[in-house]
């Protein structure tokens, strides 16, 4: 799965790279993301061929829930079955969308204990999650629009940590996974594997990541994992 992921770029340098307009919202670069927080997607305008960033909440709402309250366990969509839940399949046919991405936490349970590692592409460059994201009415009438980040089987560097990875996507395939007139879901569906475990890195870093509170550069600062062995005994 992924529930937390790091976005420390500027929303110039984010724009610049995924060749998107400019939009009204704001973006400053964070170190600690959080499920049901707003988070940029890069969506493709259906009318023409411009890439737009705008903010959306991270957890999905289906446009036909009665509710918000299954947002939070919708933060992650699963590849091999997307195509086939209530809750992904109609979106991931025409509501696909980058979610724009430096860096990704998982935990390694050891023992009682659990170790945060952060995944990175190179050195930390920018890269695309592969998203979905649905538009949802609430009982009073306002519009809230959501997203979830699919996930796939593990490559030989998030293996040693996780069971789950989320879907990377390669850059030459951005234009057809955005692209609103492709809704072969088996065709989209072919775009979700594990990213090339040669072109990652993983590293272990502070347990400052599993406060939410905590969002700076700390949290995905590398340590060594002596200086936590060292304060247990």
């Amino acid at each position: 799965m992924c529930g937390r992921y790091r976005l420390s770029r500027r929303k110039q340098i984010v724009e610049e790279y995924f060749a998107s307009a400019s939009g009204e919202e704001e973006w400053s670069p964070r170190y600690n993301i959080a499920p049901t927080q707003s988070v940029p997607v890069i969506r493709q305008n259906p009318k023409e061929p411009i890439r737009e960033l705008s903010l959306v909440r991270w957890g999905l709402i289906p446009s036909w829930a009665k509710d918000s309250s299954a947002a939070a366990n919708m933060i992650n969509a699963r590849s091999e079955t997307a195509a086939t839940k209530p809750a992904f399949r109609d979106v991931l046919k025409s509501h696909r969308c980058l979610i724009p991405a430096d860096g990704f936490y998982e935990w390694q349970r050891t023992g009682k204990t659990k170790q945060p590692y952060c995944f990175e592409i190179g050195e930390g460059t920018l890269f695309a999650f592969a998203g979905i994201w649905d538009r949802w009415k609430g009982p009073s009438g306002n519009i809230v629009e959501t997203c979830s980040i699919l996930t796939t089987t593990p490559n030989a560097v998030t293996s040693t940590v996780h069971d789950r990875m989320p879907v990377i996507l390669d850059p030459d395939n951005y234009d057809l996974w955005l692209d609103p007139g492709m809704r072969d879901v088996s065709a989209a569906s072919e775009l979700l594997k594990p990213c090339d475990a040669r072109l990652m890195r993983c590293y272990p870093i502070s347990t400052r990541i599993n406060h939410v509170a905590n969002d700076d550069e700390e949290c995905s600062a590398p340590i060594e994992l002596a200086q936590i062995q060292n304060r247990l005994f």
